[in-house]
């Protein structure tokens, strides 16, 4: 038994002192400090690599701060742009009504301006059938009512009511209808209202 424990102890030995052999050998030492500095240099390389990346995202978060304000400022350029365009759009609704509104002003006093020359067209007529015809006799009613239309512009008509006067004042730029009834006032308030539509402009 001791002879075997010392026979193992004689290889132990022999095996240690060979591997002692082979790390000189092979200068194992040399390469673990090459490999201690390529590990440095690995860890500096880790280290850096990690604070570029820090920066990277801090610089990251920085940037969608920023779009994001703009992104915002955006928005709000929007919405103001866009009650803008509503406030044109009733703007144009408003004016296109207004249009409307003038064309048939314009439609009506263009019909008025026809029914005025007509009307001028027909006292020519009168005038001329007069001065053609000085021999005969006008009936003084007639002729009366044809110097009043001439004075005051007033043409009123015959087949009405007894009490109602009905009729148009055709002024210089409009034609004013007239429905008076005789009735309920006094012929001095009629005969004022007839003659504040006569113009004064000689």
């Amino acid at each position: 038994m001791l002879q075997n424990d010392a026979l193992h102890y004689n290889d132990l030995e022999n095996t240690g002192e060979a591997l002692i052999e082979l790390i000189e050998s092979s200068k194992a030492e040399d390469a673990l400090r090459a490999a201690r500095k390529k590990q440095q240099m690995l860890f500096d390389h880790h280290t850096d690599a990690k604070k570029t990346v820090t920066q990277l995202l801090n610089s990251l978060i920085q940037y969608e701060e920023v779009v994001g304000q703009k992104l915002l400022d955006l928005e709000g350029q929007k919405s103001q742009m866009m009650r803008e365009l509503e406030d044109m759009e009733q703007e144009v609704q408003h004016s296109l009504a207004k249009s409307h509104t003038l064309d048939s002003e314009i439609q009506f006093l263009q019909r008025e301006l026809k029914r005025l020359k007509e009307g001028e067209k027909e006292i020519q007529a009168m005038q001329q059938e007069v001065d053609e015809d000085t021999t005969e006799v006008i009936p003084s009613a007639i002729y009366l009512a044809q110097l009043y239309f001439k004075v005051t512009r007033i043409k009123l008509e015959l087949d009405t009511e007894p009490h109602i006067l009905r009729g148009v004042h055709y002024g210089k730029d409009l034609a004013t209808p007239i429905n008076i009834d005789t009735s309920t006032r006094s012929p001095c308030e009629v005969s004022d209202e007839l003659w504040n539509l006569v113009s004064t402009d000689w």
